[in-house]
């Protein structure tokens, strides 16, 4: 078989798969539990510099 030819087999194996929809999902929420902290302290200048310095290393 060469490079571009037409399989069937694979066709028809892609079609199955495409054809089918996964319905074994859960529609329930999930809830997440824990803390997340934001720290917009530092003015953009500031973060700029420090940027600067991280692509100097």
């Amino acid at each position: 078989m060469s490079m571009g030819a037409y399989d069937d087999d694979e066709h028809e194996r892609r079609e199955r798969k495409n054809g089918t929809v996964d319905t074994d999902f859960s529609d329930d929420r999930n809830v997440y539990r824990g803390s997340i902290e934001y720290d917009s302290g530092d003015s953009t200048e500031a973060l700029l510099d420090q940027f600067k310095r991280m692509q100097g290393e």
